[in-house]
């Protein structure tokens, strides 16, 4: 994403939500959540399984069943929009599921052509991934099968870079990884907030997310119910931890 985009982008929030209800297999999973996400910077939405978390970026993406309420990204109004049309506002979305084509190469889900192309321009070209993702590059040749887990999620990150997307959703994507695995991710998310990208973090994990964030949400029964600044985080380590169960 070239940085006069970026720049152009900061003054308004990359994303905010305002009374966000969804429905997955018809049950009222989220009930008027609320909140926003500065450009440029790390958001942790953190919460029980069960608490609605992990529906709230498919409702962004406009992947539930039903939504209402509003969604803003970049400032414009997307809840009426279809996951295509989301996609090309400059948002990517990445979950345990990694999307990963597992009968190609590395290399040649890197090379998939993008359906972003058109409207967002091309993405990070495959030597600044292979900077960003050193790890990745002896790799670029493997049968992604041959990939670990955590391989597998920072390729599926790499691919979200190539379509040109500057706000990037990360649904649990640290979930049953090794140690060594989790710290680079938590690396890369920081290299990309240093480059200007946008991330909101969905996750359960309080040691990964509390390193990371600018920002901490905690939801509870589908609504947004506690938030705090890190400074702050310390002072809430209790009431988040009963609210979150550990």
């Amino acid at each position: 994403m070239p940085e006069r985009f970026l720049a152009a982008l900061s003054s308004i929030p990359a994303l905010e939500t305002s009374d966000l209800h969804a429905w997955h297999e018809g049950a009222h999973v989220l009930r008027g959540v609320d909140f926003m996400v500065p450009a440029g910077q790390v958001t942790a939405l953190l919460g029980r399984p069960g608490s609605g978390h992990d529906t709230l970026l498919p409702a962004i993406m406009g992947l539930t069943s039903f939504r209402t309420g509003s969604v803003r990204i970049h400032g414009t109004e997307s809840i009426h929009h279809t996951h295509d049309k989301i996609q090309h506002l400059g948002v990517g979305y990445c979950g345990a599921d990694t999307g990963i084509f597992t009968g190609l190469s590395c290399e040649e889900n890197l090379l998939l052509p993008s359906n972003t192309e058109d409207t967002l321009g091309g993405g990070m070209s495959l030597a600044e991934i292979y900077e960003l993702l050193p790890n990745l590059y002896p790799r670029r040749h493997m049968p992604c099968t041959r990939l670990s887990g955590g391989e597998q999620q920072m390729l599926a990150v790499a691919r979200i870079l190539r379509t040109g997307a500057n706000l990037l959703l990360l649904n649990n994507i640290a979930d049953g990884l090794a140690p060594v695995m989790v710290q680079g991710l938590a690396h890369l998310i920081d290299q990309l907030r240093d480059k200007g990208y946008t991330a909101v973090l969905i996750e359960q994990n309080l040691d990964f997310a509390g390193s990371l964030a600018d920002c901490f949400y905690v939801m509870h029964e589908g609504q947004v119910i506690d938030q705090a600044e890190p400074d702050a985080l310390a002072s809430k380590q209790d009431t988040f931890g009963a609210l979150l169960g550990i």
